[in-house]
Parts: C-alpha cells; sequence; structure tokens
C-alpha cells in the first residue's frame, strides 16, 4: 500500500532545459510508468514544435504553409489556436510569427524560407487556421517560432498524463515553466533576474501553474545577465522596461505565454491578465517589486 512518503523524482534533458517530474502518493510501479509516460508526451511535443528539427510541424510550416495548407498534429493546431487568440488580445503583442526578427538578431538560425520583416511589421491575420487541422500562412515573410508557449504547453501535456495515471500528486517543471496539482501546496522559490544566485522570494502554489522569464544568463560563461530574449513585434528590438516576471495562471500554457506580453508591456498588461485569471510579479530595471492586487498575499518576499 502506498503512503504519503512514497516519491519519485527524475529529470531529463528535454525542450532547450531540464525537465523534472516529481510524483507522490502511489504505488511505486505506478508512479514509474506515469513518469515515463509524462516524459514521452513532453517529447512528443518536442518533435512536433521544434524550430531546429527539419521534420517537425513548425519546420514545415515554415516552409509550406504559405504554398498550400498545410496540416499538422492537432496538439500543434491547439496551440496555435491559442497563439492566436493570445496575439488578438494583446493587440500583436504576443507574436509567434517573430521568428525572422529572432534569425536576425542571431537567436535562432538563419533560414532562406524567411526573409527579414521590417521592423514594426505586424502579423495580424497573417496565420489562418483550417478545418481539419491545416494551417495557411497569408504574407511570404511569415516564419513562426512556438518557444514562447510550447514549453508551457509541454508541461500541461505532462500533467494531463500523470493526472490519466490516477497520481495523487505531481509536479512537472521544465527550466522554471512549471504547474503542480494534488492536496499538498508546492514552495516555489523566485529568484532575482539581476543575479539568478540570489533569490527574492518564494509563493506557495496547488493545483497552479508558474512561469517566469527573465533576461537571459548562461552560469557556464558568466554571472552576469545579458540582453532579454523577448523581442517587441512592435519595434523588433528587445523588451528593456521590464527584467524579469513570474505569472500564475490556471495553465503552463497560458502562464508561458503572459510571460512575454508582462516582459513587453509591463504594468500595462494588467487587463488582459484578469481576462487570464492570471496573476503577475514584476521585477523593473531599476529594482523594484510589483506584484498584481491578487497576489500580494501569496508572494512572500526576502526580507
Amino acid at each position: 500500500m502506498a503512503t504519503a512518503s512514497d516519491k519519485v523524482r527524475r529529470a531529463r534533458p528535454l525542450l532547450g532545459t531540464f525537465v523534472e517530474i516529481e510524483v507522490a502518493g502511489a504505488a511505486r510501479p505506478e508512479m514509474d510508468c506515469a513518469v515515463n509516460a509524462a516524459f514521452e508526451a513532453v517529447a512528443h511535443v518536442q518533435r512536433l514544435m521544434s524550430f531546429h528539427a527539419p521534420d517537425s510541424d513548425v519546420s514545415r510550416l515554415n516552409r509550406e504553409a504559405f504554398h498550400r495548407p498545410t496540416g499538422v498534429d492537432p496538439w500543434t493546431f491547439e496551440v496555435l489556436e491559442a497563439a492566436v487568440e493570445m496575439h488578438r488580445r494583446s493587440n500583436g503583442v504576443f507574436d509567434v510569427a517573430v521568428a525572422p526578427t529572432l534569425q536576425a538578431m542571431g537567436l535562432l538560425p538563419r533560414s532562406a524560407d524567411n526573409p527579414p520583416v521590417p521592423a514594426g511589421a505586424r502579423s495580424f491575420d497573417a496565420i489562418e487556421l483550417l478545418p481539419g487541422q491545416t494551417v495557411r500562412f497569408r504574407r511570404r515573410d511569415i516564419g513562426i517560432d512556438l518557444g514562447g508557449i510550447a514549453k508551457g504547453f509541454a508541461v500541461d501535456r505532462a500533467l494531463k498524463v500523470l493526472r490519466g495515471f490516477h497520481i495523487p500528486n505531481g509536479l512537472v517543471n521544465a527550466g522554471g515553466d512549471l504547474a503542480a496539482f494534488g492536496p499538498a501546496p508546492q514552495r516555489i522559490h523566485i529568484r532575482d533576474p539581476r543575479d539568478p544566485r540570489r533569490l527574492i522570494g518564494h509563493v506557495d502554489i496547488a493545483n497552479q501553474a508558474l512561469a517566469s522569464t527573465a533576461r537571459r544568463f548562461d552560469p557556464f560563461r558568466s554571472a552576469q545577465t545579458t540582453g532579454s530574449a523577448i523581442v517587441d513585434p512592435g519595434t523588433s528590438e528587445p523588451a528593456g522596461a521590464i527584467d524579469g516576471t513570474t505569472v500564475r495562471a490556471p495553465s503552463c500554457m497560458i502562464a508561458d505565454a503572459l510571460t512575454k506580453i508582462v516582459m513587453i508591456s509591463g504594468t500595462a498588461a494588467h487587463e488582459l491578465l484578469e481576462c487570464y485569471d492570471a496573476s503577475a510579479l514584476l521585477i523593473s530595471v531599476d529594482g523594484e517589486v510589483r506584484i498584481t492586487p491578487d497576489w500580494h498575499r501569496a508572494v512572500h518576499l526576502a526580507a
């Protein structure tokens, strides 16, 4: 019989980071099977939505979707539906069609398939979602990158798998994009985006998701952070008003995407956060910490 102390915790390199899955409260064989299946779900998202893999849905769309309607996996179509909806609700601030700009900045490998996009170019209605999980691009210069939303979707899919095995408690963490379920709250520490070695506080979550975005940091090269990898599609420049943010939302996919909007829009994103039943902690470039009013009591800042 399983006891509350039974726990399995594993990590694998996936999605360009380490994905950690922790489960508890069931018999060991059941938890082993659940964790293996959850990792396979994450790996499947990676195969479908990788910008780099030539046979992924994303790569096929970038090659073919301007020339003809292109079929994709239902999971890819689901992510595109969410991305298009958030693009419209955010007035274009969230934009998965930013790949050519990221290529020009050296943040994604260059490709002859995606010509450069002029600064300030918007992609409203450029991605057409058609019946039968098919997609068409209305402009030749469109190239998509789902890196700003797919990692959160992968976390959600992994949690759904764990719940399907009737695991009582679980947590999936994909490099800071995470979600937890079960009766016991999980304590999550929040790092300082200006110095990731330092913690600024913590929050306890239960049956919720968190996602964090901040300035780029490579601990193997330097202890210093560099510029933001979040690009404002209105200017084709890196976001500069906010150094980092953590967003709480009902799903990790939504939390993941909202972090990009908050990094670009700052406190002006409050209406969109409310629309998605989400909360946020923001750290401005001068070090000021701001927390949306509905989250003040849940976030505990370090002294």
